[in-house]
């Protein structure tokens, strides 16, 4: 088995110290970050992302393998900015002001990480304000907005209005999310894009991104 596949693997059981000193060994033999990165860790989360979107696996198996990949990253970080390899993408991410819920964006943000997107999260209770001025310091193109309660999903409203008001709406694509969220309700706040799970929200993401 080569060492990607055996990242990879490890990676999928969750066993972070098996995945530390594999990324550590292929480092030490001077493999490309690159691929240690894409074929390994990457790869890795990419398929327990489709098992959770298939009720495969469940939130306990994919924070495990979340924290593995994180570990791997950590120390490839360094080398993959020296290689000026770049992210696919930058997104922010939050629970909007008044919703402390944060276990339904956490998810999404391991799954965004999971498919190599750069991401920012400004945690629970954040204004219209603080995803829009992060959005433009950090010149991200997708603000991902998460809500619990059917009281404060009329922020995503805000946020939408916030980026029009700075004038950023044509530049960075606003995603909504959470257990009372739906396509139409995305409709009507005119935001661009609703996912109902976290794997398919990851690969919207991307997709968002490229454009």
């Amino acid at each position: 088995m080569n060492i990607y596949l055996e990242i990879s693997e490890n990676l999928q059981k969750g066993k972070h110290k098996a995945v530390q000193e594999l990324v550590e060994q292929a480092i030490n033999d001077a493999l490309p970050a690159v691929d240690i990165l894409n074929q390994g860790l990457l790869h890795g989360m990419n398929i327990i992302g489709e098992r959770f979107k298939n009720n495969e696996v469940y939130v306990p198996e994919v924070l495990v393998a979340a924290r593995a990949m994180n570990i791997g990253l950590k120390l490839l970080k360094p080398l993959l900015a020296e290689d000026g390899e770049r992210f696919v993408g930058k997104v922010c991410i939050g629970t909007v002001q008044g919703d402390l819920h944060d276990i339904g964006k956490n998810l999404v943000k391991m799954m965004l990480e999971g498919k190599g997107l750069e991401v920012i999260d400004l945690g629970t209770d954040v204004s219209p304000e603080t995803f829009i001025n992060t959005a433009i310091e950090e010149n991200c193109q997708l603000i991902c907005c998460s809500a619990l309660l059917t009281t404060t999903m009329e922020v995503m409203g805000e946020v939408v209005k916030c980026a029009q008001e700075k004038g950023i709406r044509d530049k960075v694509k606003i995603m909504v999310g959470g257990a009372p969220v739906t396509e139409e309700f995305c409709k009507k706040i005119g935001a661009d894009c609703y996912t109902s799970d976290a794997a398919s929200a990851a690969e919207t993401a991307v997709e968002l991104c490229k454009l």
